[in-house]
């Protein structure tokens, strides 16, 4: 059996909003495989995005624990966490967050850089992970110059250039057209198979055909798991779009 890179244990997490408790996360235990692309499903504010938050160390539980790889994220320091999320976790969001006067290779190259790595591997790297998106073409253009699938291809290659074990990715694909959102799950499904973690946020009901596992949230808690339905012979994959 793979071993489980992420372990969730009984984790909570609520907010208060004008005197109101708002329970964002009730109670989720769950395993996630080294290289297994899992998906959350669930509607607008059924915790989702909170949960990503607290398995990267972006926030912390109230009860329960959070385990990546075998060290506990959830009382670890903030210096730690840091650490972590810059060589142990990448992330995609809804928002392509580059730089505008970057290139798409220069917006890689500082995430190497903030990461510690220095000197010609910057830009060798930079270049390999572009290539890997499809992207090679396109490495020296600005943002603007892009379509939005250029544009989360790019945020694609930022987030795994520094081959995080764990690749997190809330919303990859809400912005995008259903063609162009099927191409970035189809490199989701690749990057997962070639031994990254994958765990996405999403509604697209295009994930089924690339997910192993979809897991089911309402009201902050699990209540629901099915198996994906992956498409080991795509191809299609490095299409720009």
């Amino acid at each position: 059996m793979t071993p489980a890179l992420v372990e969730v244990r009984d984790v909570s997490r609520s907010f208060h909003l004008s005197g109101t408790a708002v329970h964002a996360v009730r109670n989720v235990t769950l395993d996630v495989s080294e290289g297994e692309f899992v998906a959350l499903r669930g509607r607008s504010g059924s915790g989702k995005t909170t949960l990503l938050n607290l398995i990267a160390g972006l926030d912390r539980p109230d009860s329960g624990s959070v385990h990546l790889a075998g060290e506990e994220v959830s009382s670890a320091s903030e210096a730690r966490l840091t650490e972590l999320r810059r060589h142990s976790v990448g992330f995609v969001f809804q928002s392509f967050a580059l730089l505008p006067l970057f290139s798409a290779r220069e917006n890689v190259a500082l995430a190497l850089r903030i990461a510690g790595v220095h000197g010609r591997a910057v830009f060798q790297r930079a270049d390999e992970v572009i290539d890997l998106v499809g992207l090679g073409s396109r490495r020296d253009h600005r943002p603007y110059e892009l379509s939005g699938g250029e544009q989360q291809r790019v945020a694609i290659a930022r987030a795994i250039a520094n081959r995080p074990p764990l690749l997190i990715a809330d919303e990859p694909t809400g912005e995008l057209d259903s063609a162009t959102g099927a191409q970035i799950f189809e490199l989701l499904q690749t990057i997962s198979a070639e031994g990254t973690t994958v765990i996405a946020a999403t509604h697209d009901p295009l994930m089924i055909e690339h997910v192993e596992r979809i897991l089911e949230m309402e009201d902050g808690a699990l209540v629901g798991e099915s198996e994906g339905e992956p498409d080991a012979e795509s191809e299609e994959w490095a299409r720009p779009g």
